[in-house]
Order: structure tokens, then sequence, then C-alpha cells
């Protein structure tokens, strides 16, 4: 039978005593993973820009461990960040000598409704253990329902995360990930729980949605499902001056995913981060095999094509357009193309091929302008990574219709998604030189129009979080009133908050 702690006795013995003991006095079990005074190193797994000494990670066994952590957090005066697969860039998961939350063992399926085409996940769940379940629904041919979309390049991502950075993947004619979300349950710093939909809680919805974990914790995640399809792989090389209109007609012949991979040989003046090869995927009849010998990229491919991206950009872009250009005609299913398996700490070892005495990573910028003034971009792009002198490892374009719902909308109009991988070395110099080089590219999808992703930022200033997302600082006075406490915390909300005072 469930033992029933009282709320206030175990407030009372938390503010006298250490977490363990006070946990066990009140008859309740200490959260898990609790360590020891020093704390922990966390990192993100991609920049490595974003360390931090966190008190104490404690990962989460389900909604009550999560209340008790909580309760526990109020009792001890202290802020807490939330963590799941540790992508993001920015700062937004971490926090320096506050807790951490990590919501990765949070990880179970609640409810599977085919009839109203929704799944129901704990947020801690990663897309392949969700597609992994889904599968087990399908019929004997493989079709049935599954994902509309996640986030390309890596896997490991949590449904939470996903949530709270809005998301999206290479769909061509849908908006973020706040279009494929039913709905959600937040848990506030108190302990407390609420559904959230579009109904009686639209405004909570609207700011939890892109809110970055700081209104409360995403307990568990409700998605849309849709019917899963067999696609043919279509690739073709192409310019970016007429992506638009390419798109646009392979949107109208029903291709609903697309992505283009740019050039990144600054030495090229005709096709650096303005020509490249497109892949898009149109549908075909249910009962198109599928064939086992079809040419896949191997994670020991993809380590060589990075190294190559390092020691010679106009050979590796010439090698990933021989690839892709092969893989055209093959056949996949909707939810398998979009599944790709990174590679976490994949640049240790390419310091150690490359001989480099200091460490270094990529992070990432991503750009987005109306579709239109995309060449415009990729010009002005070009030209400020060629003079910062900062190497472009991957580069891509999708596409993204206007999210008209959530309240920081990053995808204002249809506009193109401009991501860079951009090589940092990891010395004062070299951060210096990539964060001057991303603030001019924010500066250039201002100028066109556009906006950033918060996602990958921790270099724009306060004026260029104002011009891409006018209700910031609204957003930071809505968050205090429904967090008064300011339990939710980040080291990049911080960051934002010290640069608006």
């Amino acid at each position: 039978m469930r033992r029933v702690v009282d709320r206030r006795r175990f407030l009372r013995i938390l503010s006298s005593a250490p977490l363990a003991m006070a946990c066990a006095a009140a008859g309740a079990r200490p959260p898990r993973g609790v360590l020891p005074a020093g704390g922990e190193e966390v990192q993100d797994v991609h920049s490595a820009l974003s360390a931090a000494r966190v008190e104490r990670v404690m990962p989460l066994d389900g909604a009550d461990s999560a209340r008790r952590i909580l309760l526990a957090a109020r009792a001890a005066g202290r802020p807490v960040a939330i963590a799941g697969g540790r992508h993001a860039m920015g700062g937004q998961q971490f926090l320096a000598n506050g807790w951490l939350l990590d919501t990765r063992t949070h990880d179970h399926v609640r409810d599977f409704d085919p009839a109203r085409r929704t799944v129901t996940v704990d947020s801690g769940m990663q897309w392949p253990d969700l597609l992994a379940f889904l599968s087990t629904t399908w019929d004997e041919s493989g079709a049935g329902l599954t994902i509309a979309q996640k986030q390309v390049g890596a896997d490991r991502l949590s449904l939470g995360g996903t949530l709270s950075a809005n998301a999206h993947g290479c769909a061509l004619s849908r908006p973020p990930v706040v279009d494929d979300v039913e709905r959600f349950t937040l848990m506030d710093a108190g302990g407390r729980e609420q559904t959230i939909d579009r109904g009686g809680n639209r405004n909570l919805f609207r700011l939890a949605v892109g809110g970055y974990g700081l209104l409360g914790l995403i307990t568990d995640v409700t998605l849309r499902l849709v019917e899963r399809q067999k696609l043919e792989r279509v690739v073709t090389e192409e310019r970016i001056d007429d992506l638009a209109r390419i798109l646009d007609e392979r949107a109208r012949a029903g291709h609903p995913y697309a992505r283009m991979l740019l050039a990144i040989d600054p030495a090229d003046d005709a096709g650096f981060l303005r020509a490249g090869v497109l892949t898009s995927y149109r549908p075909v009849p249910a009962t198109t095999p599928i064939p086992p010998d079809q040419r896949v990229l191997a994670p020991a491919d993809r380590r060589a094509l990075l190294l190559l991206a390092h020691r010679d950009p106009a050979a590796a872009s010439r090698e990933y357009v021989r690839h892709y250009l092969a893989t055209s005609g093959q056949i996949h299913w909707s939810d398998s193309l979009q599944r790709s398996d990174y590679q976490n700490g994949y640049h240790t070892e390419i310091d150690r091929e490359l001989g480099r005495g200091t460490g270094g990573s990529e992070t990432r910028a991503q750009l987005n302008v109306p579709r239109e003034r995309l060449a415009e971009l990729a010009l002005s792009a070009g030209a400020i990574l060629r003079a910062a002198r900062v190497p472009v490892v991957e580069a891509s374009v999708r596409v993204v219709e206007p999210d008209l719902e959530s309240f920081l909308p990053w995808a204002r109009d249809r506009f193109a998604c401009l991501a860079l991988d951009l090589h940092v070395d990891h010395t004062p110099p070299g951060i210096d030189r990539v964060a001057d080089a991303c603030r001019r590219l924010i500066d250039a999808a201002l100028d066109l129009g556009g906006t950033f992703y918060l996602t990958y930022d921790r270099f724009a200033t306060r004026a260029q979080i104002e011009a891409a997302y006018p209700r910031f600082p609204e957003f930071l006075r809505l968050k205090r009133i429904i967090d008064p406490e300011e339990r939710f915390q980040s080291d990049w909300y911080r960051r934002c908050r010290e640069l608006f005072g």
C-alpha cells in the first residue's frame, strides 16, 4: 500500500536537515541519484560549450519522484534546471550551482489511442524508443500510425525537450512541433500537475511550447500521429537561387519531406552555401518493396566524412553529392527516413586525427528568412564566414510553415531555415571569433525580415533577441508571474535575465 507523507512535516524537516536524512525522517524516499558535495560537471553533447557544475543530478522516476524533488528544492531554496537528451547548445538545460532534473529515466508509454491517433508518453522518452513502441502496433506490412516529424541530425532527444524548444524536422508543409501536440501535463514548483491543451489552458500552452522549461516540468506529452507512408527518395543537384520554387513544386506533387545539403568549401565562389544536393520524397504504393541492400551512410562512413569536412571541405562536398545521388530511387518509410544516428563525442577522435593540441567542436547557427530571401542570406552568410575565417562543417536548408500558436514563434512566416554547423576551437580567441560571426549572421537574417533559433543561441545581444522575438520581455515577465519563486531556471535564462534587467 502506498505510504502517504505529511507535506508540512516533510517541508519542516527538509529545511533543517541534509536531503537524504530529511527524506528518511519524513517517511519519504530520497530522490535517486543525489550526488555528494562537489556536484557534477555536465555538458551539452554537440558544441561542448555549455559546461556547468551542478550541485546535484536527480534522475526522475515518475511524477511522484519529480514532486518530491521539487518540494525538496523549495524547502532548500534551490533553483532547478531540466535536461533530457542534452543537445541544446545555449545553456537552456543546465544551471551552475543548481539542481538538475534528469528526465532520461522518465520514459514510459502512458497511453496509445489508435482511434484518436494519439500516443501519450513520459517527457523523458526519446524518439527511438517512441518509434520502437509504435512499431509494435503496425500490421504485417509495416503500415500503421507514426510520428509526423522529429528533429533531423540526431535521434536521442527527449519529447519534453522537443516541446520546450518547439523543434521542427524536414517536413515540407508543416509548422514546428507545436502543431503535432495534442496536450501535455505541466508540474509547477509546488508539485501540482495540470493538463495543458488549447482549450481552457491556451495561454499556458502557448507559453510552455517553446518556453525552454522555464514555466514548469513537462511530465508527459500527447502527440498527434499520422499514417505511415512508403516514399521514394528523389535526389537532384540544385542551386539555392531556385530552391523556393522547386520545393513548392515538390510540395504540390505530394512530397512530404525535403532537405538540401550545401557545399561547404569557402574557396568555391559559385558554390559555397549556394549549391548542393536536394533530397525529397514522393509517395509510392504501400506494396512497393524495400530492397534489403539499399545504400546507407554507416557510422564509420559518417565519421570519415566529418573528418574530411575538417581536412578538405571541397572533397567532402563532392563526396556528399556522390553519396546522395547514388541513393536516388531508394524506398523508405516516412519515419525511418527521419532517423539519424548522432555520435556523441565524435570530435575527440577528429582532434586526435588532426593532431590538434586544443580541442574543438561544432556549434550551430540556424537562421530563418522568408523563402524568397534565402539566396540573399546565403550570399551574406558566405561573406561573413569567409571574412571571419570560421569553417563550415555542414550546411543544410529546410523549410517550415508559420507557427501561429506559440508565444515566442521563431517560424513567423513561410521560412527557409539555413542551419550551419560551425567549427569552433576551444580557446578564448577561437570562441570569440565564432561568437562575433554568429552575431553577424543573426544581423544578416534580421535585415532580411527573419529570425534565429534560440535553442542554439549563446551569443545574441539583447537588441537581436528583441528584434527576432518582440515579446521576449513580456515572456520573462509572465514567467515570473507563473513561477514567482523562479524555481525553474537555466544558465541561458540567467543570461537573458541579466540582458533584460
